[in-house]
C-alpha cells in the first residue's frame, strides 16, 4: 500500500534577536523599511507557517513595536489579533484593530503598518488560486480582487467565517496524516468562506490590467476599474493612492506610457460597449447608456467610441 506524502509545508522559527527577527519579517512580508522598539515586555518572537503553494496559515508572537511597509502583490491575507494591537495602512485608510475582529490586508498595493506586543494569526491565499475560486463563485472569468479592508463583515457572516476558521486549522494544524485532497477541499471551503465574509470587488476581466503597472499605478488603475461607474476624476485617483495629481501622471506616463484620465475614459468606453452589446434595440439609448458612464457630450463621446472601436455606439446597439 502506497502512502502518501504529507503535503503541508512548515516551517517555524523562533528566538530573542531582534535584528534578525526584523529581517525575517522583511523578508517573509516583502516588506521595507522595517524597524522596531522595546515595550515593558521582554523581546521575544516566534513565526510559524503551515499550509501549501494556495494557503497557508500563520501566527505570529512579537514582544515589541514593529513599524514598516509591506508590499504583498501575489497574496491575499486575512489577519486578526488574540493580543495587542495596532494600526494598519499608515497615513490613509487607516484602520485601528484590536483582539476579536478579523481584517483583510489592503489589497494591490504596500501598506504601512504599526503594531505591538501581538499575538497574531493570518491565513494566506495565493493570489491567482484565490481569483480561481472568485470566478467560479462569482461566474466570471478569473480577474483580480479589490477588498475594502476599511469595511467590517456583516456579524452573520464574521460568525460563518469564524467557524470555517476553526475547522480548517484543526485539520491543517492538526498532527493527523494528510493527504492532498483533504488539503485541496479545506482550502477552497475556506477561500469560499473568505470570499462570502469581507465585500470586495471583481475587477472587469476583459479589460486587463496594463503590463507594466506596480505599486501604486496598479492600485490606481484596480480603483477606476472599481469605481468606474462612479463619478470619480484623476484628482479622486490620486489621493486614493496618496499621490499629487501631477506625481499620478507622471508615474502612468513612466509605468504604462499613457495619461491617468484616458486610461479611465477608456475603462468608461469598454463599459458603454458592453452593455450596448448585450443589449436589443428598445431596451436603452446610446444616450442613456453614455450619460450613465459619465459622458455629458454626446457628440465628443461618439468621435471618441468610433476612434476606440472603429464603430459608432449605434451600430454596436443595433449589432
Amino acid at each position: 500500500m502506497t502512502v502518501e506524502p504529507d503535503p503541508r509545508i512548515r516551517f517555524e522559527t523562533s528566538g530573542t534577536d531582534l535584528g534578525a527577527a526584523l529581517d525575517m519579517y522583511q523578508d517573509a512580508y516583502d516588506g521595507a523599511g522595517f524597524r522596531a522598539s522595546a515595550t515593558e515586555r521582554p523581546f521575544s518572537y516566534r513565526f510559524r507557517v503551515t499550509g501549501d503553494d494556495t494557503m497557508s496559515f500563520r501566527s505570529t508572537r512579537f514582544d515589541a513595536r514593529m513599524e514598516g511597509e509591506i508590499d504583498a502583490p501575489d497574496e491575499y491575507v486575512v489577519m486578526w489579533l488574540a493580543d495587542g494591537r495596532g494600526t494598519v495602512d499608515v497615513g490613509r485608510d487607516e484602520v485601528a484593530f484590536a483582539p476579536g475582529t478579523p481584517m483583510m490586508f489592503p489589497t494591490g498595493r504596500p501598506f504601512a503598518f504599526d503594531l505591538q506586543d501581538v499575538r497574531q494569526s493570518l491565513v494566506q491565499f495565493e493570489r491567482s488560486y484565490l481569483e480561481g475560486i472568485a470566478a467560479e463563485e462569482h461566474g466570471t472569468a478569473p480577474a483580480p480582487l479589490v477588498f475594502d479592508h476599511t469595511q467590517a463583515p456583516r456579524p452573520d457572516d464574521l460568525r460563518r467565517w469564524n467557524a470555517q476558521v476553526q475547522r480548517a486549522a484543526t485539520t491543517v494544524l492538526g498532527n493527523g496524516p494528510m493527504t492532498p485532497l483533504v488539503l485541496a477541499e479545506t482550502a477552497q471551503e475556506t477561500a469560499r468562506a473568505l470570499l462570502r465574509t469581507f465585500p470586495h470587488t471583481v475587477l472587469a476581466p476583459d479589460v486587463p490590467l496594463p503590463q507594466g503597472a506596480t505599486g501604486r499605478v496598479r492600485e490606481a488603475v484596480e480603483y477606476m476599474h472599481a469605481y468606474a461607474h462612479t463619478p470619480i476624476t484623476t484628482t479622486d485617483v490620486a489621493e486614493h493612492v496618496g499621490l499629487s495629481v501631477r506625481g499620478l501622471q507622471q508615474a502612468f506616463q513612466r509605468q504604462v506610457g499613457t495619461a491617468p484620465n484616458s486610461l479611465l475614459r477608456g475603462i468608461r468606453l469598454d463599459r458603454v460597449r458592453d452593455e450596448l452589446a448585450r443589449a436589443s434595440p428598445g431596451e436603452l439609448t446610446v444616450a442613456a447608456v453614455a450619460v450613465r458612464w459619465g459622458f455629458a457630450h454626446l457628440g465628443r463621446f461618439s468621435g471618441a467610441y468610433a476612434a476606440r472601436f472603429g464603430e459608432y455606439p449605434r451600430d454596436t446597439l443595433h449589432g
